[in-house]
């Protein structure tokens, strides 16, 4: 079982430099737990589990592109938007956006990922939609294997910071704990 306190914890600030570590700590455990709840047959809100996964990894990234944003920023709004908004809240809404950004920084294809996690963000909220008329997924079956990719790039883009980052025992023994899991449930769909 994952240690759920993390996710209790208070956050560092956006200015701190703990805050990066603290938010890839909030996306694996996130993750793991979303992996938890799909072993259990709970796809929504293990679909809810997920999106907070990558809105975290999300959030890490921007406050670790902080300033090579700021300084491709249009504008003196845009760049205190990004400080002050952007970084600490990551508003579900502009999230496309943002991952375009980062995109242009060389984080190839998070745009698509993004988009996949929405779509599992709509899916929590609507359920299997057979006309996919609300939903992008039309079985409990398909938006499981979503989350499963979603929550397994999450760690893949988590570990590829390892050398950016503090990399504290505390994250290595949550992208471990995220990797085992995801063995065993990719083996069980």
């Amino acid at each position: 079982m994952v240690s759920v306190e993390v996710l209790d914890r208070p956050l560092p600030k956006p200015s701190d430099a703990a805050y990066v570590e603290a938010r890839l700590l909030e996306a694996l455990t996130e993750a793991k737990l979303a992996v938890e709840f799909l072993g259990r047959g709970l796809v929504r809100n293990a679909a809810g589990k997920a999106f907070q996964a990558w809105k975290a990894l999300l959030a890490a990234l921007l406050r670790l592109e902080l300033d090579k944003l700021k300084a491709v920023a249009k504008s003196e709004e845009e760049r205190r938007w990004l400080e002050s908004t952007a970084v600490p809240k990551i508003p579900t809404t502009r999230m496309f956006s943002l991952s375009l950004m980062l995109e242009g920084l060389g984080y190839r294809g998070l745009s698509a990922w993004t988009s996949m996690a929405l779509d599992i963000h709509d899916y929590q909220y609507h359920g299997p939609d057979p006309d996919m008329a609300l939903s992008k997924y039309r079985s409990k079956k398909e938006a499981a294997k979503a989350i499963l990719a979603l929550v397994a790039e999450a760690a893949e883009r988590a570990e590829a910071l390892r050398g950016r980052v503090k990399w504290t025992d505390e994250l290595e023994k949550a992208l471990e704990a995220l990797r085992s899991s995801l063995s065993a449930a990719s083996s069980s769909l």
